[in-house]
């Protein structure tokens, strides 16, 4: 009965979302989503948490629990946009401005995360959320000039990028030093045992089984 049960009520939970669904399924809401490929091995095991969560959050309002499937043309432009570079991939929060899920990856801990975040929160759809400050950010930006608006994005979109890279460049770099004091490690260990301390350990050995024959 169960096993009949599941896959149906899973199914029908499911949303997918793609470039062309994305802002009106989206709008208004907070979201959890789950950013796959179907050959994914750790996607299909997280498949049934994620199945159920879905299930549970249907229909909830202001929420949206969903997924993109990033290897077809409908979703693959939604998870570039979002900076996914592997898969599961999950994000969280407001649907312009997502966040990486940083959490366990069992139903306990989706559920928990859901309950605690998957709330209305301050954002031009929801301004009355929004205390002083936040609501003056928001009309600062609205009034802005498309071009302006766009410039301002790109500017830090791509300080983000040059982060990345800079991060990246260091890790190459550590790498490397890694490799070099590993290589220098193993030289002077192996110096070490070719000056005799195999030797040494052997003499040892034997007088200490001489010993105990006496």
């Amino acid at each position: 009965m169960f096993m009949k049960l599941a896959p149906f009520v899973a199914g029908a939970a499911a949303v997918h979302l793609t470039k062309d669904n994305y802002d009106e399924l989206t709008a208004g809401r907070t979201v959890f989503l789950k950013m796959y490929a179907p050959w994914c091995g750790h996607c299909k095991s997280m498949a049934p948490a994620w199945d159920t969560l879905t299930a549970e959050w249907e229909g909830k309002e202001g929420a949206l629990v969903a997924e993109v499937d990033c290897t077809t043309d409908e979703g693959k432009p939604v998870c570039d946009a979002n900076g996914v570079q592997g898969f599961p991939t999950l994000k969280h929060g407001d649907p312009a401005a997502l966040e990486d899920y940083e959490g366990g990856r069992d139903l306990d801990a989706f559920r928990k995360f859901a309950e605690e975040n998957l709330k209305p929160k301050c954002s031009p759809a929801n301004i009355d959320l929004c205390d002083a400050d936040a609501k003056k950010s928001i009309e600062d930006l609205q009034s802005l000039s498309a071009e302006l608006l766009e410039e301002k994005i790109k500017t830090s979109e791509d300080e983000m990028a040059k982060t990345e890279a800079d991060f990246k460049v260091l890790v190459e770099k550590l790498q490397k030093k890694y490799e070099r004091a590993n290589k220098k490690k193993d030289k002077k260990i192996k110096e070490i045992k070719d000056s005799g301390l195999g030797l040494a350990k052997s003499v040892r050995a034997h007088a200490g089984k001489a010993k105990t024959e006496l």
